[in-house]
């Protein structure tokens, strides 16, 4: 009986601890998601909410004027992903093993590498575009000073080089964070499998390739979900360097820079839709939820455990 109410005791605790964690998802995540569903399906007359529009607003999403706009974003939400999970995951796993290795003065190279992640959004914002200023940006001026003047460009302000670069920017602000989880990672390897490899004669590489990149699986399941998370709910970064319209001309454009400019109104108009946005919403949350699901049910079953 003693055991019993030791154990009812606990459960109390347990969920008083949660009940906090509980309540913030409900009033910040699951209200706006499902009141943001709820506006997919009525018309609206600027910010008033007017009749029942059934799935009229769904298939306005797909038609002129939108159709267009929309599929170009999808368009690089996709490219970001998959550039962000090829660049920024191998090159952060990279600096992880680099850490690993290192005898000396990891932590001090491990917080200089996260060092970015913790930087204010608009300051990198501002930082590169002043690096990247077309007239007086010290790149452009290196890459002249050096010769190559044909290379030197309006790296922002050029439809062909606008996304690459802000995924660049972001490689830069982000690499960090694959890094430190790779690196907890490879900490967490037992650390006899691999004197075992090595005394039988295995090679450093081919100890990462068959026993440490495999052990690594946990650590690439919760960076590929967080990656296309991140890749398809994009809007900071285009948001302070491109503006709400994705500029230059919409080279920068993104699903959620679309939702916010139909929601909210853009720059250029203060004209809005309620009621796409919102059916934008609902297919950027399906998006999203769905793939992560997926993603992480597939990417489960390659786990190895120690």
């Amino acid at each position: 009986m003693a055991v019993t109410g030791l154990k009812r005791e606990q459960r109390k605790y347990i969920a008083l601890l949660l009940t906090p964690a509980i309540l913030t998802i409900l009033i910040f995540t699951t209200v706006p998601a499902v009141t943001t569903l709820s506006y997919a399906f009525f018309k609206w007359e600027g910010f008033q909410r007017a009749g029942f529009a059934g799935l009229a607003n769904f298939q306005r999403l797909f038609a002129y004027p939108f159709k267009d706009q929309f599929l170009m974003a999808l368009r690089h939400n996709t490219l970001v992903f998959i550039a962000i999970m090829i660049l920024q995951t191998s090159l952060g796993l990279l600096i992880a093993y680099s850490l690993f290795r290192l005898k000396r003065g990891q932590r001090f190279f491990r917080t200089v590498t996260f060092l970015p992640v913790i930087f204010s959004l608009v300051v990198v914002g501002y930082m590169w575009q002043v690096l990247l200023d077309p007239y007086y940006g010290p790149i452009n001026m290196i890459i002249n000073d050096l010769g190559f003047e044909s290379l030197a460009k309006p790296w922002l302000g050029s439809m062909s080089t606008a996304l690459p670069t802000l995924v660049f920017i972001n490689l830069w602000r982000w690499v960090g964070f694959p890094a430190i989880i790779f690196l907890a990672g490879l900490n967490a390897i037992n650390q006899e499998y691999l004197e075992a490899a090595r005394i039988d004669g295995a090679s450093e590489g081919q100890i990462f390739r068959k026993i440490m990149f495999p052990l690594l699986a946990p650590s690439m399941t919760i960076i590929t979900i967080l990656t296309f998370i991140g890749a398809y709910e994009w809007f900071d970064l285009p948001f302070v360097i491109g503006g709400s319209n994705g500029n230059p001309a919409g080279a920068t454009d993104t699903l959620a820079l679309m939702f916010y400019r139909l929601s909210f109104g853009s720059v250029d108009s203060n004209a809005n839709e309620v009621g796409v946005g919102s059916a934008l919403g609902v297919f950027i949350f399906v998006i999203v939820g769905l793939g992560a699901a997926i993603g992480q049910h597939f990417l489960r079953k390659r786990e190895v455990e120690q």
